[in-house]
């Protein structure tokens, strides 16, 4: 038999960028390249605030967004994993900016000019020459774009190595006010996890993703991006790990001169996984460390279902 799985680790956090703008644009999301046959939800809160704007551009963004993800993953052939990931999109004027500004006037940080605007109101736009490409809605929530995306595993024991390849389906219910973009994105990756010890874990993942254009008010042509990410995770128990991971993704959109958009947005991440068997529940933190392309921060929820493995699945001789 292939051993598929070398330890209890599981995979690093399940979080991808929640900024509105590349949301729906095949965000990349750092996984395992472990195979598994699982159901996952997933649920991310965050806020944003970017107000900027360029000759020809002009940005302004002043919300919180929900992102609730559910997902199913089937393992083929022993080495080959299916996945459909289903997102329902939301944002809304929210309620966190009081927190926030207490928050950044105890420590002292920069408050990335969020006391120009009113408290808990709402704000996303993206314009071009004072044409607007995409205006979102307070209060709006609707279907995002559907994710399909096969992995196979190449190496299966330690280290483990996979490829993936994924599609974004244009399903999203309004790529005008910044739901789903109207446009079929592709992309892959190569994914790499190594034991360090029988309680360190770390993961690394590289990739490349070929979005389409978005279709909002008007058409934005989107440019092709890299991705990268690296991640450790310690168990503290059986039960219990801890899990930091940092991951940096290319601009997707044309130059905006605008530098909080066309620099590369970088996310940390920090938080706890508890396992029940061969279920698990993680909660964590996300950071934008470089202030750029990615949310202010949100929390991230998951929950992983193991499943039995699919019937059509085949063992593997060595």
């Amino acid at each position: 038999m292939i051993p598929l799985s070398v330890s209890a680790f599981d995979s690093p956090l399940q979080v991808k960028n929640q900024f509105p703008l590349t949301l729906n644009i095949l965000s990349p999301r750092f996984e395992s390249p472990q195979v598994q046959d699982c159901m996952t939800v997933n649920l991310a809160y965050s806020s944003i605030h970017m107000v900027r704007q360029s000759r020809d551009y002009s940005v302004g963004l002043d919300l919180e967004s929900t992102e609730l993800r559910l997902g199913l993953r089937r393992i083929i052939y022993d080495t080959i994993e299916i996945t459909a990931e289903l997102p329902i999109v939301g944002f809304n004027a929210g309620f966190m900016d009081g927190f926030i500004n207490k928050y950044h006037d105890t420590f002292g940080f920069d408050d990335y000019g969020r006391r120009n605007r009113p408290v808990n109101s709402f704000l996303f736009n993206l314009k071009e020459n004072g044409k607007v490409l995409i205006e979102g809605k307070d209060g709006r929530f609707g279907l995002g774009d559907i994710r399909l995306g096969i992995k196979k595993a190449l190496l299966t024991s330690d280290p483990l190595i996979s490829i993936v390849f994924e599609v974004e389906l244009p399903t999203g219910s309004s790529p005008k006010t910044g739901i789903g973009n109207g446009s079929l994105d592709a992309g892959g990756g190569l994914m790499i996890s190594k034991s360090l010890s029988n309680s360190l874990q770390t993961y690394a993942i590289a990739g490349v993703v070929f979005p389409g254009n978005y279709r909002g008010y008007e058409t934005i042509k989107l440019r092709n991006y890299l991705y990268a990410g690296a991640a450790l995770e310690y168990e503290i128990s059986k039960q219990i790990s801890l899990i930091g991971q940092l991951t940096a993704q290319g601009s997707a959109y044309p130059k905006t001169h605008i530098q909080q958009i066309d620099r590369p947005a970088v996310v940390l991440a920090i938080g706890a996984r508890y396992r029940l068997n061969k279920d698990y529940a993680e909660l964590s933190f996300v950071e934008d460390p470089s202030t750029s392309g990615a949310s202010d921060f949100f929390f991230n929820l998951s929950y992983k279902k193991a499943m039995p493995s699919a019937p059509t699945q085949v063992n593997a001789v060595d």
